[in-house]
Order: C-alpha cells, then sequence, then structure tokens
C-alpha cells in the first residue's frame, strides 16, 4: 500500500494483512513495559487536521510514536490556512522540510484523494466530509474478529445518524467485505436511499431489530453537520432510537459499539455505555494497534 484513501481501494489481502499485524502491535502495546518498537525510526509523520478530533488524532500520534516516529502536529485553526492558504500549498511546504507521510482528516469529500494525485508523499485518510473514515471502520471490524472469530452467520445493525457518517459507509463497505450481514435504523430522514442498494435491509423502529443482530455500532447525532431539521427534538431521537438498558434485557448477547464522541442520552443511556457487553473502550484501545499496522506497513513495511 502507498495509500489508504478508503476501503474500497484495499484488496481482501492487505485487509487480512492489516489485522495480522495489528495483533502482533496488540501484543507489544500489552507488554508490562518497552511498549514501543523501532520500526519507524526516522519517519517523520504529520497529522495534517482541518477538523476537530480528539480519538483519531491522539490515537494515529500514539501510534507513530509507539513505532518510534517523529510526530508533527498540524491545526489548521492556528495555521497560514486562516491567511488564505490551500490545502496543496500547505501539505506541499510541510513535505518541503522532511515529512515522510501524511494522516488527513479534512471537512471535503475528496480532499486525501486529491492530495494522492498531487504529492509524492502517502496519504492517509483520516475522514473526509461525510465520505469515508477507513481506520474507524477497521478498527471496528478488528475489535469484532477479537469477540467472534469471523464475521459468519454475524448481524451488525448500524444506528442513528447514517445520513452525515463517514463511519457509515466505511462499517458498510468493510463488514460486507468480510461477509457480515449489514443493517440500518434511524429516522427516515437520516438514512438516503443510496445507502438502502447496501446493506440487507433498513428499519425505522430500534425494536425491529433488536433480535436480528449480533451486534449495535451506534452513531452520534451529528448536529454540526446539519443544515436543516431532521427529526423534531434529541428528547423525541432518544425516545424512538436512543439505545436503552430495556435493549441489553432482550438481547443479552448484543454486542455494543460507538466511535465516539458519545452524546450520553441522545443516542445511548449512559448505562448501556458503561454496560458489560460495551466494547467502546476496546474499540480506542484496538485504534492505536490498527493504526499501528496501517502506518507500519505504508511507511516501513
Amino acid at each position: 500500500m502507498k495509500h489508504l484513501l478508503g476501503i474500497k481501494q484495499l484488496s481482501d489481502e492487505e485487509i487480512e494483512q492489516i489485522f495480522s499485524t495489528a495483533q502482533q502491535f496488540k501484543e507489544v502495546l500489552n507488554r508490562p513495559r518497552l511498549k514501543k518498537v523501532p520500526s519507524l525510526q526516522g519517519v517523520t509523520i504529520a497529522n495534517v487536521f482541518f477538523e476537530p478530533s480528539t480519538r483519531t488524532r491522539i490515537s494515529f500520534e500514539l501510534a507513530a510514536k509507539r513505532l518510534s516516529a517523529d510526530v508533527v502536529n498540524f491545526s489548521a485553526s492556528t495555521s497560514s490556512v486562516q491567511k488564505g492558504e490551500s490545502l496543496l500549498d500547505t501539505v506541499e511546504n510541510l513535505l518541503a522540510m522532511r515529512v515522510d507521510l501524511i494522516i488527513l482528516r479534512h471537512p471535503h469529500v475528496g480532499a486525501p484523494h486529491f492530495l494522492a494525485r498531487h504529492v509524492k508523499a502517502s496519504i492517509i485518510n483520516a475522514g473526509d466530509g461525510i465520505h469515508e473514515h477507513p481506520t474507524q471502520a477497521l478498527l471496528d471490524a478488528f475489535s469484532l474478529l477479537q469477540k467472534w472469530g469471523n464475521f459468519q452467520n454475524k448481524t451488525v445493525a448500524i444506528i442513528g445518524d447514517i445520513y452525515h457518517s463517514r463511519v457509515a459507509r466505511s462499517n458498510i463497505l468493510l463488514l460486507k467485505r468480510l461477509g457480515a450481514k449489514v443493517l440500518l435504523c434511524g429516522p427516515p430522514t437520516l438514512i438516503p436511499p443510496p445507502f438502502k442498494t447496501l446493506v440487507d435491509g433498513v428499519y425505522y423502529r430500534i425494536e425491529d431489530i433488536i433480535e436480528r443482530a449480533d451486534a449495535f455500532n451506534i452513531l452520534r447525532i451529528q448536529k454540526e453537520r446539519q443544515k436543516e431539521q431532521f427529526f423534531p427534538s434529541l428528547q423525541e431521537y432518544y425516545h424512538y432510537f436512543g439505545v436503552r438498558p430495556e435493549v441489553l434485557q432482550q438481547n443479552p448477547s448484543l454486542i455494543i459499539m460507538h466511535p465516539g464522541p458519545m452524546n450520553r442520552g441522545v443516542e445511548i443511556d449512559s448505562k448501556v455505555a458503561d454496560s458489560e457487553q460495551a466494547i467502546i473502550l476496546e474499540q480506542v484501545e484496538n485504534g492505536v494497534a490498527v493504526r499501528m499496522a496501517v502506518l507500519y506497513l505504508i511507511a516501513g513495511g
């Protein structure tokens, strides 16, 4: 791999290699000491984020440092972008300082693909608009594999704001490739018609999927991206689509996931988020191992 731009660009062999490499790095991270390897010593990686981020940016930074790479963090809010500098000029200036790899989060769909066509460095897509978030899908699938071993006869329900979610698109593409069934659930206004052709079922009541699914991947309501009202209120959304404790009682083997950040009391109840069936913090932990694998395979493997 030279770049990681989206799930479609990955071959089955590359996906398997990412998972097997991530498993090796997870063992490194679980050491009592020396949670670091010299694999990318001398490599300089830039986190170029044009949108706010906590988990993804820190996860990539920590993954790079665990591989002994040098890391530069770029924030658009304190950069020359505020003076009118273009994305391409910004990145080319970073590359002139001998940066080897760019991790890009950008509000515009296709920004990482644009860079990959115009610069020589490797590009990793850390989220482009409402398009894709490939490393999130990889760590979600890896987390489920840690629980199940494979996706045979498994069904994952993605619940919530499908319309504005880059996580949903990447998860659908990857889970289907791995053999899982995928269901969508949410308000009709938040499930665009094109998504319906990609999955195995679409539901508009959470009660209809509780016993059909083996895992719930619950998405945040992205109010910052919504330029119009898609449902009456957050309280009404929680009433109809919030995952509450009674869901766990109806399906005791159900796995609860969330890519974060969570809106407790909107899409997920605190008792669900903190329950034994939730693997939300495991997703965060596995994110470092998966991103170590991606960085290693692109920059040093």
